[in-house]
């Protein structure tokens, strides 16, 4: 891979690695052991702007990375971030101690709802503006059926929006994080979670927009079985019918 000019530039000199590079086009790299620089084209769907005013709002609060640097070029746009001093909960460590995992990702979950106040919460990540979204997608023929999950791919289109126009009532509204696979918890060396990162999604919802997705990552990070533990570590019971309607809404979106 190349590396653009603008991430050599940041990193001055100190060691360049690719971080992790998802579906959308965006590439984070490693900068050394102190930051990370997000960056992407200009014709992708990815807007740091919207993660920039995030991690501002949030930080006041909990432990999120600071901005260092933000822009754009006439290649891309970057996002710089500080690390946060902890390991990811995918890290090779906690791979391998999956019971410590999942209980800091579901505990610091938990603590991240608790901690952003909804009433002055300037975001949102509402059901109606997500469906709408699925909607305009599939008028424009971008929705694709065989990058869904397998536990979706029973269902043809048609039978998926009706399902999504469907949403469960809410059960409690907090500010979720966005985007709760395992990858976005950091766990510090004594085993508990410390901070989240990614939360360019950042909003308003239904908490079990963000636990579905938190527990069906722990399917493809740890294997079977360590659902109910981040569920537990939480402090909350199963719930299957908002579990399905939310991990199916996220399976249709971008």
């Amino acid at each position: 891979m190349t590396v653009p000019s603008r991430v050599c530039a940041i990193a001055a000199g100190r060691p360049i690695r690719v971080a992790w590079e998802n579906e959308l086009g965006g590439i984070t790299f490693a900068i050394g052991d102190d930051c990370f620089v997000k960056w992407a084209r200009h014709d992708g769907p990815i807007d740091f702007d919207r993660e920039r005013v995030r991690l501002a709002w949030a930080r006041q609060l909990t432990t999120v990375p600071v901005v260092l640097d933000h822009g754009r070029d006439a290649d891309g746009a970057w996002l710089v971030t500080a690390a946060l001093p902890g390991d990811s909960a995918i890290a090779p460590r906690w791979r391998a101690e999956p019971a410590v995992a999942v209980t800091a990702i579901g505990a610091g979950l938990r603590a991240f709802h608790d901690a952003l106040p909804v009433a002055s919460c300037p975001f949102s990540w509402d059901v109606a503006d997500r469906v709408a979204d699925v909607h305009h997608r599939v008028a424009l023929g971008v929705v694709r059926r065989e990058r869904w999950h397998e536990e979706h791919r029973d269902l043809d289109l048609a039978r998926a929006l009706a399902m999504l126009d469907a949403a469960p009532p809410i059960d409690q509204l907090v500010v979720c994080h966005g985007d709760t696979c395992a990858p976005n918890t950091i766990i510090g060396g004594d085993g508990r979670c410390i901070g989240h990162v990614d939360l360019g999604a950042l909003g308003v919802a239904d908490r079990w927009a963000d636990l579905a997705i938190a527990t069906w990552s722990t399917q493809w990070n740890y294997g079977p079985g360590w659902e109910a533990p981040l569920l537990e570590a939480y402090g909350i019971a199963a719930d299957p019918e908002r579990t399905r309607y939310y991990r199916l809404l996220w399976d249709l979106g971008p």
